[in-house]
Formats: C-alpha cells, structure tokens, sequence
C-alpha cells in the first residue's frame, strides 16, 4: 500500500468526456501514487473504457484535466503518451489467451521498441 508521501504518479482532475452530445464521464477525479495498485470498477455504461481511452490518449477529455508524473497529458497524442510510459491493454482483444498476463505485455514491449527502431531508420514522415 502506497504511503500518503509517495508521489503522486498520475493524477485526474474533474474530467468530462463524451461521445458528440452524450456524456459517458462526468466531473471524474482521483489520484495514483506510485507503488499502488487500483482498479476501475463499475457496471457496464459507468465510464470505465472512456476513461481508460482517455487517459491513453485515444479521446479527449471536454474538461479537467490529467498529469502524468507533473506533466499534463490530455489532449497528448496516444503515441506520446505510449512513450512516457502509459499504455491501455483491454482485457479479452487482440491477446494470447494460452499467454499469461506478463507474457503478453514482454509481447506488447517488443513489438513496440521494433517499431520506434524502425521509426528512428525511416524518419519522422508517417
């Protein structure tokens, strides 16, 4: 259990965000110190995924905003965000299933530094 003195590692603040006219996340805000452990838990249609795309970087957020280690992010391309470090694994898409968990991230983490490699040789143009 993190420790109240611990920094604090990401930090949401009053973030809505939508889908055109619909509001799935409404004035949502919470703290990860680092060395926690936290879960989203709702009932399908609560804002679990809006959030975790949002936090990735794949939407964003109408207001609030999110820090990651003292940085804002939101509004961040996804890519970027991959970068520093944060990354959405959806549960049940696009995994092994005969992997373990660990095994399917070291998969996700390789596949990932071939394509910065690859990046770095062809330039910045895609």
């Amino acid at each position: 259990m993190a420790r109240l003195n611990t920094p604090v590692m990401l930090k949401v603040s009053d973030i809505t965000v939508g889908y055109g006219a619909i509001t799935a996340v409404k004035g949502l805000s919470f703290e990860v110190r680092e060395g926690e452990i936290v879960s989203l838990i709702g009932s399908n249609g609560a804002g679990k995924s809006t959030t975790l795309r949002t936090i990735s970087g794949l939407m964003h957020p109408k207001t609030g905003s999110i820090e990651y280690r003292g940085e804002k992010i939101e509004g961040m391309p996804g890519h970027e965000i991959v970068a520093k470090g944060i990354c959405h694994s959806p549960e049940g898409r696009r995994i092994f299933p005969r992997m373990t968990v660990d095994e399917n991230l070291d998969l996700g983490e390789h596949i990932f530094v071939k394509m910065q490699r690859l990046l770095k040789r062809v330039g910045s143009g895609f």
